[in-house]
């Protein structure tokens, strides 16, 4: 055996444990997907959110994620973590020499993490509650509500990292200037 393995003969030598690996991680997205359309069907039939999206407030709307949030966890994210740990300790069990051998580390994603969708998000709910519609239906929200609501949004972030952003700048460049 070389020194040096590729994720090829990694799969050729433990193929019942790949395999293994990759029916239960098949298994896991359909138990997601099964768990998902179950708490809809009783979020809709418990009276949680309104079955006709057009009633839906930003309280509907942030309690049904919530608590869908918390249903995938607690029934797909618990098997998930532990089959996880199993699949850890699999791999210790390995000798040194083979884990060591192999270099498995696809390419990594350069760039951000897309939280500026969620931050959003979270700065809109916000901004409804504080307007007083958090119960209104979101269908009663005016484009120009909509729209007002996110240059507020923007300009307040603006200001809240702004600001400590110029000061920091003009901090830099001032003790960059100093002899």
């Amino acid at each position: 055996m070389t020194a040096e393995h590729d994720g090829r003969s990694f799969v050729l030598k433990h193929k019942r444990a790949v395999a293994a690996f990759a029916v239960a991680g098949i298994a896991a997205f359909v138990w997601a997907v099964y768990v998902f359309l179950w708490f809809v069907g009783t979020a809709q039939s418990s009276g949680m959110v309104p079955a006709t999206l057009g009633q839906w407030s930003m309280a509907n709307l942030v309690t049904f994620i919530l608590y869908a949030i918390l249903w995938e966890l607690l029934l797909v994210g618990i098997p998930a973590a532990v089959a996880a740990v199993a699949g850890w300790m699999w791999w210790k069990k390995l000798p040194y020499e083979e884990r060591s051998g192999y270099h498995m580390s696809g390419s990594r994603r350069a760039g951000g993490s897309g939280s500026a969708g969620i931050l959003l998000f979270i700065a809109f709910c916000i901004k409804v509650f504080v307007d007083g519609n958090w119960n209104a239906p979101i269908a009663s929200f005016t484009l120009n509500y909509v729209v007002y609501s996110i240059v507020t949004i923007l300009e307040f972030a603006a200001v809240i990292f702004g600001i400590p952003a110029v000061i920091a700048l003009a901090w830099w460049l001032s003790r960059r200037t100093k002899p």
